[in-house]
């Protein structure tokens, strides 16, 4: 027996919500032909032009040996392109290829349909609430590890 129900753990419940969200996206992206990760790499890719595998691993939230299989994946596809930084021969900087910058327009504007559905279902002020919740609850996670 547990000294903690499952109902009452706040944990349960985000993962959830986190588990329906990644499986609307991939059902959404499957047409743009990406998952859910490359697509987290294109859209930091858009915003982060020349950014090194390491850090965008950070950004997306998973490790580096993760990150190069993603962008092995991706640069297999004609998505990206990777080449040496000017100065740390050492570090690949990556960008979108053209064709890149095609998927992820057709990704992007799939993964926008999700996001805008998702939060039809809450008022403005919900929605802000929601954001400060969640960021209370990566805020406190962040300080027990």
């Amino acid at each position: 027996m547990t000294s903690m129900p499952a109902a009452e753990r706040i944990g349960s419940y985000v993962k959830r919500a986190e588990q329906a969200l990644n499986a609307a996206k991939n059902a959404a992206l499957k047409p743009a032909g990406v998952t859910v990760s490359q697509y987290a790499a294109l859209l930091f890719l858009t915003e982060n032009p020349g950014i090194s595998a390491a850090a965008l691993a950070r950004l997306c939230g998973v490790t580096p040996p993760t990150m190069n299989t993603i962008l092995t994946n991706l640069q297999d596809r004609g998505l990206i392109e990777r080449t040496p930084h000017a100065w740390h021969k050492n570090i690949l900087e990556t960008r979108l290829t053209e064709q890149g910058e095609t998927v992820m327009k057709d990704a992007d504007a799939r993964a926008i349909h999700v996001e805008r559905t998702l939060a039809q279902e809450f008022t403005a002020d919900e929605r802000e609430t929601l954001q400060d919740l969640l960021t209370r609850v990566a805020d406190r996670l962040d300080t027990i590890r």
